[in-house]
C-alpha cells in the first residue's frame, strides 16, 4: 500500500488568480444571498477564498473549474453566517437606544397610590364619598349631590376639606398649602 500524497497549499499567487478568475461572479452571487449587503458579501467571498487555501484537495485538476466548488463553499458560508445570525439577539446600534425613552419606574406611582389611599383612608365617611365621586368616578359637583342625595353646596364644603385634610396628610407631594 503507498502512502497517500502529501498535498501542498497553493500559494499567493494561484490564489489571487483564483480570485482574479472567479472573484466577481462570486461576488455577485453571494451578494444575492445576503440581500445585497455588499460588506457581508466581501467577508463571504474573502473567507471562500480562505477556505480554498486550507483545503488544497479543491485544486484536483479532475475538477476542471473550481468556480463549482467556490460557489458551493460561499453559499454554505452565507447559510452558516445567517443561521448564526438569527440564532443571537438583533443587534442595536447605540443611536438607536438612546432616542427610546427611559422604562417607566412603578415604584413611585406604586408608593404615591399607597400613600393617597392611607390619606383618604383616614378621611371621615362624609368628606372621602365626596372625593370618590368627584375625582374618582369623574362626576360633577351637581351629579355627586344626585348620587348622595346632598345639596351641591355641601359637596363643595366637603370636597373643599377633604382636600385641605389630604394636603395635611400628604407632606412632600407639592400639593400647596
Amino acid at each position: 500500500m503507498s502512502p497517500a500524497p502529501t498535498l501542498t497549499r497553493p500559494g499567493a499567487a494561484q490564489i489571487s488568480a483564483l480570485q482574479h478568475e472567479h472573484g466577481r461572479a462570486l461576488f455577485g452571487f453571494l451578494l444575492t444571498l445576503t440581500h445585497g449587503d455588499t460588506q457581508r458579501a466581501e467577508d463571504l467571498v474573502q473567507e471562500t477564498l480562505v477556505r480554498a487555501w486550507q483545503h488544497p484537495e479543491a485544486w484536483d485538476d479532475e475538477h476542471g473549474s473550481m468556480r463549482p466548488w467556490l460557489f458551493t463553499v460561499g453559499r454554505r458560508l452565507a447559510i452558516d453566517a445567517r443561521r448564526a445570525r438569527l440564532s443571537r439577539p438583533q443587534e442595536v446600534e447605540a443611536e438607536a437606544l438612546e432616542q427610546r425613552p427611559a422604562p417607566e419606574d412603578h415604584f413611585d406611582t406604586t408608593a404615591i397610590a399607597i400613600d393617597v389611599r392611607r390619606a383618604v383612608g383616614s378621611l371621615g365617611p362624609e368628606h372621602r364619598e365626596v372625593l370618590v365621586e368627584v375625582y374618582f368616578r369623574d362626576r360633577s359637583v351637581a351629579e355627586a349631590a344626585q348620587e348622595l342625595g346632598i345639596p351641591t353646596g355641601t359637596v363643595k364644603s366637603r370636597t373643599h376639606y377633604a382636600l385641605r385634610a389630604l394636603r395635611q396628610g400628604l407632606p412632600g407631594y407639592g400639593l400647596g398649602a
